[in-house]
């Protein structure tokens, strides 16, 4: 029995905010690892403090892209610029549909000649193998599903480590026994690791040095062990998967766009070639913001801060609506501080026999794949919030939020809405709750002042 297409089962639902928001999928899972391997609060720390070793391994699908035409291919769905991309270079490449709207984002790295990788989540990937299986290009794609996604979980292609922080160049200096390379942000060469080679890639989260390292996945165990033993003199901490999804919070990034392929007449075929075990089709929405149209929840990039990315130095899907977009950007990315006695006074009611708000979870608080709170000013909304949770760095509950330009200067008092209307939809994460009106302050983002001032130039600085 064939399987139906994601648009037959738009059609059986009618709407498709309703299918989203009223999803059985809860957030997105990082596999792999434990939970904590000593507990979150430190590890949050170690980013900040000495170093951490993130284990991505599990959590991302990659997609192998080569050919004669793969550099074609990707620069006709990139808004950004391909004219000094070269090998041994990476970028944070931004599809959009074709009303400008995006469709995710995912890290693109130029392996060989002809030969690229693409590593994420996993709408970006769909969007990559449709155009290439139906565009006419001279191409061959091969998918590396996440570990949650694939009867055999640990059997990857290739293993994918992150070490960051301040002492993480000490610890690469001690694992290789030479001086780490002097590269560029998102420029890579290879390193040798417990007689491994390795792929490296200079990066960087929460705004402390770093570098991305990746290789055969058969290699992944010995290599680990090695930067784990090297890293012991500097503090080095693995991170767990409590502590993973919180780092975004400090450094400023959004994880978590809905793919704007829900609607539009353009968009139909891929809706008929996505099936209806995809994960646009199993994806949910969550939070205070509900609104009938699906369109009022996908961003532009300049709603994300991907505005400096977009280069009309080529021709790509949704250029002519960018192009009017670029002209007045609507809105701002920021941070909101949450008042703290407020987030306490919402924690106090889950010990209450009466009635009691959303739990509140630490240190990441979201409850669905994608997260949309409203904000508010004097009852009007006046943005989404984004992503929320705890930062031990900070002391502080934060989220990453999407505003109208005049309610985005920082100091700006906001109020965001928590919790869903009625009592909460059918989503298994959601108990029944009311909604609470949380204060906060509109903040930089990154809220992190490492990230704000040290971090390579780019979006996070404001320099380009």
């Amino acid at each position: 029995m064939s399987k139906k297409s994601l648009e037959e089962l738009l059609k059986s639902f009618g709407n498709p905010v309703q299918m989203l928001r009223n999803s059985k999928t809860g957030p997105n899972v990082y596999p792999g690892v434990p939970p904590e391997f000593t507990n979150w609060r430190d590890e949050q720390s170690a980013w900040q403090k000495t170093c951490v070793l993130f284990n991505q391994s599990y959590h991302m699908a990659d997609l192998a892209v080569e050919g004669p035409d793969a550099l074609k291919l990707l620069s006709h769905l990139g808004v950004n610029t391909f004219a000094n991309f070269s090998i041994d270079k990476a970028k944070q490449f931004v599809p959009c549909s074709y009303d400008g709207h995006i469709i995710g984002d995912v890290i693109l790295f130029y392996l060989a000649d002809k030969k690229f990788n693409l590593v994420g989540r996993i709408p970006v990937l769909n969007w990559v193998m449709f155009h290439a299986a139906t565009g006419g290009y001279d191409v061959k794609v091969e998918l590396d599903e996440r570990s949650a996604a694939r009867p055999d979980p640990f059997n990857r292609k290739s293993y994918r480590f992150q070490i960051q922080g301040p002492n993480a160049m000490k610890t690469i200096e001690k694992v290789t026994g030479k001086k780490p390379p002097e590269l560029k942000f998102f420029n890579m060469c290879g390193m040798s690791i417990a007689g491994k080679q390795v792929r490296a890639l200079r990066h960087g989260m929460a705004g402390q040095p770093g570098f991305e390292l990746f290789g055969p996945w058969a290699d992944g165990e010995a290599v680990r062990e090695a930067l784990v033993k090297a890293g012991e003199e500097f503090g080095l901490r693995q991170v767990g998967g409590r502590a993973y999804s919180s780092n975004t919070l400090e450094s400023g990034w959004i994880p978590s766009p809905l793919p704007a392929i829900y609607s539009g007449a353009k968009m139909k075929p891929y809706r008929e070639w996505l099936t209806e075990d995809s994960y646009e089709a199993r994806a949910s929405i969550g939070g205070s913001f509900n609104s009938a149209k699906i369109e009022d929840y996908y961003l532009t990039p300049w709603d994300v801060g991907y505005g400096p990315f977009v280069k009309f130095d080529h021709e790509f899907i949704g250029r002519e609506a960018l192009e009017q977009m670029a002209k007045h950007p609507l809105r701002t990315k920021v941070t909101l501080a949450l008042d703290s006695a407020d987030v306490t006074r919402a924690i106090s009611s889950q010990l209450d026999k009466g009635d009691r708000a959303k739990f509140i979870e630490f240190p990441s608080a979201v409850y669905s794949m994608h997260p949309y709170d409203k904000v508010t000013v004097k009852g009007k909304t006046v943005g989404v919030s984004t992503w929320i949770g705890y930062s031990s760095n900070e002391r502080r509950m934060l989220t990453l939020a999407i505003l109208d330009n005049e309610y985005a200067k920082p100091g700006t008092d906001v109020t965001l809405v928590w919790g869903e209307e009625g009592g909460g939809t059918a989503k298994p994460t959601v108990e029944p709750h009311v909604q609470t009106e949380i204060r906060a302050t509109v903040s930089p983002v990154p809220y992190s002042e490492v990230a704000r001032k040290e971090y390579a130039e780019g979006w996070r600085t404001g320099k380009f």
